[in-house]
């Protein structure tokens, strides 16, 4: 694993969140209940900013343009674009049904870190 510093603890307090360069990707982290979150700035559907998304008490993350529905986990599917009715299985062939990518974090010296998978 290579982990990369992102910022300092404190630019990130609960219910926060912030999109960071992770190995020259955009990543929305996401401060929520006391845990932090990692994952892929846009959505795999079509593309749209995450970071105005709604998270959800269940611990999903709802993309605010097609409502496609993420576990902030796992990156696992839990709804594919389902709005807007009547039009949401349309949306949702467009493209495949895809995870979003996460990626682990820790908070270390005062910083939180964002891990990668080691390309060596």
């Amino acid at each position: 694993m290579n982990w990369i510093k992102v910022l300092p603890q404190e630019e990130l307090p609960d219910g926060g969140r912030r999109v960071v360069e992770v190995g020259g990707r955009p990543v929305l982290l996401l401060h929520v209940r006391g845990q932090l979150y990692a994952m892929d700035s846009k959505c795999p559907h079509m593309g749209a900013p995450l970071e105005k998304g709604t998270v959800t008490q269940d611990g999903t993350l709802v993309c605010a343009r097609h409502h496609s529905e993420f576990d902030l986990r796992t990156g696992e599917v839990k709804k594919w674009a389902p709005w807007p009715p009547g039009v949401g299985r349309v949306l949702g062939a467009i493209s495949r049904e895809k995870p979003l990518p996460v990626y682990p974090t820790r908070i270390d010296q005062g910083s939180i870190w964002v891990g990668t998978e080691d390309s060596g």
